[in-house]
C-alpha cells in the first residue's frame, strides 16, 4: 500500500478519535505546528525517516520538543505511529489531517500572485470569486512577483487562472515562433 494512502488512513482515524473527544480544533493546530515545525526542520524529517534511529529515541525527541505545545492526544498519536515504524510517514499523515479537517469544514486555500501586492477590493473580488465558485470559507495566500509585469495567477487546488501580461506575452510569442516556422518550411 502506498504511504499516501496509509497516511490516509491514519488522518481520517486520527480525525474521528479527535471529533470523539471533542478536541478535533485543538489536534488540527497540533498538525498545522507539527507540519510548520517539520517544514522548518528537515533534519527532524530525517531523524523520523532513519530507520538506525530507534522508536524509543524518535518518541523521545518528539516529546521532548512537543511536550506542553500540543494536546495529551496528540503526543500519544506520535508515539502510536512511532511505536508501529510508521514514523517515515507521520509529516504526511499530519499534512493530510490537515486536508481532511480543511475539507470537512469546508475551508478553501487559494494562492494568488499578483505583480504588485493587491488593493483591498481586489483582494475581496479574489476571495468572493473563490467562494463563489467553491462555496465555504476562504484562506487567501497572497504572493507578490513583479516578473508577471501585471495581472494575476490565481491558484485553487488544482486549477489555475493566468490573467497576466507576462502569460500573454508568452502565448503570443509562441504563436509567432510558430508561425515563423511554418513559413520556413
Amino acid at each position: 500500500m502506498s504511504e499516501f494512502k496509509v497516511a490516509t488512513r491514519y488522518a481520517k482515524s486520527l480525525i474521528d478519535l479527535a471529533e470523539e473527544q471533542h478536541l478535533l480544533e485543538e489536534i488540527k493546530n497540533d498538525m498545522a505546528l507539527f507540519v510548520q515545525t517539520l517544514k522548518a526542520n528537515s533534519l527532524l524529517i530525517a531523524v523520523l525517516r532513519n530507520p538506525i534511529v530507534s522508536s524509543s529515541k524518535k518518541a523521545a525527541i518528539l516529546v521532548a520538543i512537543f511536550s506542553g505545545k500540543v494536546q495529551a492526544a496528540t503526543l500519544e498519536f506520535f508515539k502510536i505511529m512511532v511505536n508501529k515504524m510508521r514514523s517515515e510517514i507521520l509529516y504526511e499523515t499530519a499534512k493530510e489531517f490537515v486536508e481532511q479537517y480543511d475539507q470537512k469544514k469546508h475551508i478553501v486555500k487559494a494562492v494568488i500572485v499578483s505583480a504588485v501586492p493587491l488593493s483591498e477590493s481586489n483582494r475581496k473580488e479574489a476571495m468572493e470569486t473563490v467562494k463563489n465558485a467553491k462555496g465555504g470559507e476562504v484562506i487567501l495566500e497572497e504572493k507578490v512577483d513583479p516578473e508577471l509585469i501585471g495581472g494575476f495567477i490565481l491558484t485553487v487546488g488544482d486549477r489555475q487562472f493566468d490573467t497576466s501580461i507576462s502569460n500573454s506575452l508568452n502565448k503570443i510569442k509562441k504563436e509567432f515562433d510558430q508561425k515563423s516556422a511554418a513559413e520556413l518550411v
